[in-house]
């Protein structure tokens, strides 16, 4: 039999239903799908191309659940502002500002290299939200051409808000339809459409209203923030009377296809109307560490048997760190060092990621039948042996976004031995510091 793909002697991280681990694995891909996974030689198997995998960790691209993608460029920028004391102030003074400053070349140039940082660092797909009142019709397509030509697969969308009037919001809605009608009549793949709101305090009930009815009628996921500061509850409480989960409940957006970022401040209430309509949440640990918003309950979560992602948040881009710091996190909320296991912080970082955007069929884990989205994670700085027994445990507490060998996606290898082969990486960064010091100079972080 010959197939395209064959990577052999690895240690094999499935990540499925039961967490199998295989030593000495052989995983055979054929037409950007994964054929067969087995332990020990390829029993007759030919291929295109082999991997030998012999002292290293094969398992599946890392899933970010939700990211935006254009914080890229805000990254080390001297700002010059006042320090925020709050969430709030946060977003006035820094992201809004931000927002505002943003044309559609800058768009690409964060997705640019953000694409390069992802695939360096083992993420295959990402959920991505753009922000940018000044930019809007037509910059998905931006968004879209950056992540075509690195190869990475991922989900994006306009950030729809009211902040400045309605016909703003409406504005990126239109950009969300449009675009996901575009990719369905090209009958793209690696790359869909979503719906996406900002978050309830700037938005009304007519705009959720139109966001749910896009969703459904496309069968595209929608996302919204939901709960990440006190500022969302109180608005909520102050304008409707209720919290923020209750709203969203009580206008009718919450469904299984509806993933909510953050949570940080839900109550014990919140997550049965989260559980009971099949909604999804995306844990942010970094960012929400950064801004200080407090901890989402994930334990709670888990327990309840909600789906929970992982994202960055457009914060830190390397799946690696998020993981490490949702396995820490909430051990220390909780003053109990048994809460989540690095089994459960794996798998919101691979299939129950996937699950949030309906892809828990085709992405997550190595099993047959399923995209061939996986990374070869290279341990040799371990300083312990890596086995069947501790793989878990160095993937939680050893390795890096850096330990990552190669990238497959689909089946097509787009990073071996460190060097990506889809696009050229000093370009990509050279784009990327190109527009952030414009960007920058916008903001009056660098004098021109």
């Amino acid at each position: 039999m010959m197939v395209d793909l064959l990577i052999k002697n690895g240690l094999v991280v499935t990540m499925d239903k039961e967490c199998r681990i295989i030593p000495d694995g052989t995983i055979a891909v054929e037409d950007g799908r994964i054929k067969s996974v087995k332990k020990g030689r390829s029993g007759g198997i030919k291929a295109e191309e082999v991997i030998d995998a012999r002292g290293k960790i094969v398992m599946p691209g890392l899933v970010c659940a939700h990211t935006h993608l254009y914080g890229m460029l805000l990254r080390g920028a001297p700002l010059k502002s006042e320090p925020s004391t709050d969430f709030s102030q946060i977003l006035q003074r820094v992201w809004w500002s931000m927002d505002e400053a943003m044309c559609k070349e800058d768009a690409y140039a964060s997705a640019i290299v953000s694409c390069l940082e992802f695939l360096k660092t083992g993420t295959t797909f990402f959920a991505d939200t753009f922000s940018g009142p000044n930019a809007t019709t037509g910059v998905l397509d931006r968004i879209y051409a950056a992540m075509e030509q690195s190869g990475i697969r991922g989900a994006i969308a306009f950030e729809a808000t009211e902040r400045h009037s309605r016909a703003e919001g409406a504005k990126g809605m239109r950009e969300n339809e449009r675009f996901i009608k575009k990719l369905k009549k090209a009958r793209v793949r690696r790359v869909m459409g979503m719906v996406s709101l900002h978050a309830s305090f700037t938005v009304s009930d007519e705009l959720i209203n139109w966001a749910r009815e896009l969703s459904s009628r496309y069968k595209a996921p929608l996302t919204i923030h939901a709960s990440e500061g006190l500022w969302d509850v109180y608005h909520n409480y102050d304008k409707f009377g209720k919290r923020t989960v209750e709203r969203l409940k009580d206008v009718g957006l919450l469904a299984p296809d509806v993933v909510l970022a953050h949570c940080v401040h839900v109550n014990d209430e919140e997550l049965e109307i989260i559980k009971k309509t099949g909604a999804k949440v995306a844990h942010n640990p970094m960012s929400n560490m950064l801004n200080a918003v407090g901890v989402a309950p994930v334990p709670k979560m888990l327990k309840l048997g909600i789906p929970v992602g992982l994202g960055n948040d457009g914060y830190i881009f390397d799946g690696f760190e998020n993981i490490r710091a949702a396995f820490l996190l909430h051990k220390v909320a909780n003053k109990d060092p048994r809460v989540i296991s690095p089994r459960e912080v794996l798998e919101m970082a691979t299939f129950r990621g996937a699950e949030l955007y309906g892809l828990g069929n085709e992405l997550g884990s190595l099993e047959p039948g399923k995209l061939a989205d996986m990374i070869i994670i290279n341990p040799a700085l371990a300083p312990t042996p890596v086995t069947p027994d501790s793989v878990l445990g160095h993937l939680v507490n050893t390795v890096d976004g850096d330990d990552v060998e190669t990238t497959i996606v689909e089946g097509n290898v787009l990073m071996r031995e460190r060097k990506i082969l889809s696009m050229d990486e000093n370009e990509a960064v050279n784009v990327s510091r190109r527009a952030a010091k414009k960007l920058w100079q916008k903001l009056g972080a660098m004098r021109k």
